[in-house]
This record gives structure tokens, C-alpha cells and sequence, in this order.
């Protein structure tokens, strides 16, 4: 017997193909059935009416940083309720795990508490086995997989060291990489902005991105630039691409400040370029005019060479800051993406701190806090960092709604959420799966639905080589999606980003309703995902 019915459907099964009316038959977390009725005649333990809503396979986050806060909410409320059903976690270079350095974990978090968040669980693990264990053990509403990060595999070897490694050290990098692809790791990510990845030259990410040669699974990068440096950067990552044979993934697609404003042709004619040459090139993007990342992500790379507390040393000492400010202001250091002056700090928003003192400048520009305070905005960024101890995350306003559109239509790029929690967040936490489908799909009319969903489901699982999820076949994994088309929208704004969206009426993971009637349920179906 059919354990859940889904009836009087529209589906759309996530290839890109035309929707169809229809049923889908569920029984324990497999999808086992499709009807070309909409009311067929079978028996069923539980019988779900659509009234011709969608139906749609479960949304895959192709870059998420839940890797910390799906242990303190394992409901992960905000992503499941747009109808996301599966992360990719170890985003930019920074995975939880591998972490087998004495004392390594407490630095670890302190470098990355504005990315991942702060926690008062102790890190149990040291493989990315045992962190995978750690998730399921927890429980968790939506699926999670992991790639493993460069910054992280170096950071286990050489800690924040700016310097090149030996081969020995080289050599043992690399060896985490392929153990986490044999713990499970869906692939290899890197974060070439952020210390300690930005200390690699192209020999090192070129060696640890081999090693996934033999495993197809895909190098993952936040490239060098995404603004004044940007095509150096995408030439560095495609001749690794190609010079490897290795399938290659873009961290959130985008043209970077003024100066690349207008340019997407040029960008997607690489790519396509790229493919020319053999290599599998696929990309995603969330779809707003803003980032968001650490407001320590400002500073040279040099600040961070001694950790975090080495930071914090340089941050207090005057002809430190001295070189800090002259730094970014006169652009000193070539090729280093220097995004508080390629934004101006009138677009660089506070989007969370940890102390209750400062928690009124939250939604406040650098610049508005420089005046309040009556110092110069580098001034404003050190204090800052000092009184927060690092923690703070920002929202960065420096792309242009056309390249943001013109992106999203192309053929090869998906959609992720990159959302950091906490604070007053950037509104893709909440809201970056409806936005398409209300913004983009219904009232623009820049994608069909079907593209639309290709691009939230089957794409970004071929990408991740999620084998079974992204489309609604019988035998594939019953993440599922029902959703109003005429309703749907995202309700999170940059003034309220703490709002849910509407129109997500039930999504179900594993076959299991996480969120039923536009509600959290108290399951937590999800599990962590291992290739």
C-alpha cells in the first residue's frame, strides 16, 4: 500500500520539462509512483488534496553555512519553510571538519563565529565522518552534505601561516582532502578571498583540487575576485578545471562593483568557453543585489596571519591600523579583493554583532557608525571587531539589479541562499526560493516555472552529484515541494528579514512532512548525506 498520496496535482518534475496534471504516490522515503490522473483509483494510508497547487521535487541550497546552527535549531526553520530540503554545507573553504589540530577547534569557531555563528557545543569530532555522525545524531529537519574545505585542511597543517607549504605539508593537505572524500565529502570547496585560502598560490589549489579526480566529484570556489580581479580569477579557476579534468562549481555568481557592472556576456561567454574546452562548468547564484560575509573579510590578509587573537593584537595597535586603513584606502595590495572600498562603506551594513552593547547598530552602514562615533569608517570597522571579538557579519550592497537578472537567466546557473543567521540577517536567510518564483517567475516573467525549478532541484543536484534527488521519478528520494504559484512570495526585506514566506504550503523530506499546512512540523526527517 501506498503510504502517502499526493493528489490533484500540477507537477513539475524538476527537468525543465512542461508541468503536467497528475498524482505522486509515496511509500516510507521513496517516491514510487507518478499518475497521469489527477484522483487515481489506489489505496493510500494518507491522501494529500493539492487542489492544483504545485508539486515540485524538494529545493537543493547549493551554498549554505548551517554547518554550526543546524545544531543549536535543528528545524533549520528559516530554509525549510522556502521549501528547501537539502544543503550543501563547507562552503568558501570553511568546513567544520576536518579538525585534528591540538586546540584547533576554539580557534577554528573564533576565526569563523560571524560566519557560522557561535555555539556552546563541543566540537565531538575530529573526521568528517565523525562530523556527519554528529548531524544525524543531533537530528536535523532537512538533508546536509558537506564539502570539505581548503582553509580548513590547511588551517589542520600549517594553522593561519601566511607563508607557501613544503611538500611534506603539501603532501599531508592533500591527504585530508582525499580522507574526507573517502569519509563522504560530496566535493572540495575553497574560499580565495578569505585568510587562510587567499595565502595559496595556484600550485596549492591546483594539487588539493586533484584529488578529486579519481572520486568526479566537483572543486567548489569562491574565486580570487568577483570585481576589479575578476577575470584573472576566473582564468585561474578554469585552467584548474581544465588541467585536471575535474567538474568545477562557482560560488555565487556575480560582477562586483561599478567597474564590472554591465559585463555578465563576457562572464558567461568563459564559461561556455570553458565547456568548449571539456570542462563541466556549472555555477549558482541567490538573487539580490547584496552579499553578505564576516566584516573582518575588510581586512588585508596580513591581519589575519596570527590567528585570531594575532588580529586582535593588530587591530589595538596604532601603526597597525595605520597600515590597515592605508591599505584599503590606496588599494596597496595587488589582486587582493578589497571589498570595503570596492563597496564604500555606505554599503556596508552591520548585519549581526554578539554583545547586547552594540546591538543597536545592527542595520546601521559602517559609515552611519563612523559619523555617530566621529572617527574615520577604518577606525569604526577595528573598534568594532575589538569590541565584538571578531564576531560581526555584514550585508554588502555593491551589485546591479540587471547583471543579477541577466545571470539568473543563464542556462548553467542554480540558486543557493549563502544566508548567514542571526541579527537582522540578509533577506535570502529567509526568502531567496520564493523570490524567484513570485519575483522572477510571476511578476517579471524572466523564467518559466519549469526553468525556475530546474534550476532550485535538478541542476544543483547533477551538479553536487546528488544521484537521487532534483527530480520527481519513481525510486528518487521523496523530497518533495506543494506550493501555491499565484500566491507564492518571499516576505523578507533588508528592513524585516525575519519573515517567512507565503504560499509554501507542505514540503517533505524523506518522506516525512517537515512543514505541513505552511507550518514547522516537530520531525526531523533529514539526514546527512554521504557519497
Amino acid at each position: 500500500m501506498t503510504d502517502l498520496l499526493i493528489e490533484d496535482a500540477k507537477i513539475v518534475d524538476g527537468t525543465g520539462a512542461p508541468w503536467f496534471h497528475g498524482a505522486v504516490g509515496v511509500t516510507d522515503d521513496r517516491i514510487t509512483d507518478i499518475y497521469r490522473t489527477t484522483d487515481p483509483d489506489i489505496d493510500a494510508t494518507t491522501t494529500l488534496t493539492a487542489d492544483g497547487r504545485v508539486v515540485c521535487p524538494g529545493f537543493v541550497d547549493t551554498h549554505s553555512h548551517s554547518d554550526i546552527e543546524l545544531f543549536d535549531d535543528p528545524t533549520l526553520a528559516p530554509k525549510v519553510r522556502q521549501g528547501i530540503t537539502t544543503e550543501i554545507l563547507g562552503q568558501d573553504g570553511f568546513s567544520m571538519a576536518p579538525m585534528y589540530r591540538e586546540g584547533g577547534a576554539e580557534e577554528w569557531a573564533k576565526q569563523l563565529g560571524a560566519l557560522a555563528g557561535q555555539t556552546d557545543m563541543v566540537w565531538s569530532w575530529g573526521s568528517v565522518g565523525d562530523y556527519l555522525d554528529a548531524v544525524e545524531e543531533s537530528g536535523v529537519a532537512l538533508n546536509t552534505a558537506l564539502l570539505v574545505g581548503h582553509g580548513t585542511v590547511r588551517f589542520n597543517v600549517l594553522g593561519m601561516d601566511s607563508r607557501d607549504p613544503t611538500d611534506e605539508e603539501l603532501e599531508e593537505m592533500a591527504d585530508l582532502v582525499t580522507e574526507a572524500l573517502e569519509d563522504g565529502a560530496v566535493g572540495f570547496s575553497t574560499g580565495l578571498i578569505y585568510t587562510p585560502c587567499t595565502y595559496a598560490g595556484t600550485h596549492e589549489v591546483q594539487e588539493l583540487a586533484a584529488r578529486l579526480g579519481p572520486y568526479g566529484r566537483p572543486f567548489v570556489a569562491h574565486i580570487r575576485s568577483e570585481g576589479r580581479w575578476i577575470w584573472d580569477a576566473f582564468d585561474e579557476f578554469v585552467d584548474i578545471g581544465a588541467e585536471e579534468g575535474i567538474p568545477l562549481h562557482l560560488s555565487h555568481f556575480k560582477m562586483g562593483g561599478p567597474e564590472q557592472h554591465g559585463k555578465v556576456n563576457r562572464a558567461t561567454s568563459l564559461i561556455e568557453a570553458a565547456r568548449e574546452r571539456g570542462v563541466d562548468f556549472t555555477a549558482e547564484q541567490y538573487p539580490y543585489t547584496a552579499g553578505s560575509t564576516m566584516l573582518s573579510a575588510v581586512l588585508p590578509p596580513w591581519v589575519h596571519a596570527e590567528g585570531p587573537e594575532g588580529t586582535l593584537e593588530y587591530l589595538n595597535d596604532d601603526d597597525a591600523r595605520e597600515r590597515i586603513r592605508q591599505d584599503i584606502t590606496e588599494w596597496r595590495i595587488s589582486g587582493w579583493e578589497n571589498i570595503g572600498a570596492l563597496s564604500g562603506w555606505d554599503n556596508v551594513v552591520i548585519a549581526n554583532v554578539e554583545s547586547e552593547e552594540n546591538i543597536e547598530i545592527e542595520g546601521a552602514s559602517v559609515a552611519e557608525i563612523a559619523n555617530d562615533r566621529d572617527i574615520e569608517p577604518v577606525d569604526a570597522v577595528c573598534e568594532l571587531l575589538v569590541e565584538e571579538e571578531l564576531s560581526v557579519s555584514i550585508t554588502l550592497h555593491m551589485l546591479d539589479e540587471n547583471d543579477v537578472q541577466e545571470i539568473l537567466s543563464f542556462e548553467r546557473v542554480c540558486v543557493g541562499t549563502d544566508g548567514l543567521f542571526g541579527g537582522k540577517p540578509h533577506p535570502r536567510v529567509y526568502g531567496s526560493y520564493p523570490r524567484i518564483l513570485g519575483t522572477y517567475v510571476r511578476e517579471k516573467n524572466l523564467l518559466t516555472l519549469e526553468e525556475a525549478i530546474r534550476k532550485m532541484t535538478s541542476l544543483p543536484a547533477r551538479a553536487m552529484g546528488l544521484d537521487h534527488k532534483g527530480v520527481i521519478r519513481p525510486g528518487m528520494d521523496a523530497d518533495l515541494v506543494v506550493f501555491d504559484p499565484v500566491r507564492v512570495e518571499s516576505r523578507a526585506t533588508f528592513e524585516n528579514p525575519r519573515r517567512y514566506p507565503k504560499g509554501i504550503d507542505h514540503v517533505l523530506v524523506n518522506g516525512e512532512f517537515a512543514v505541513c499546512g505552511g507550518e514547522m512540523t516537530e520531525n526531523r526527517p533529514g539526514c546527512a548525506i554521504r557519497k
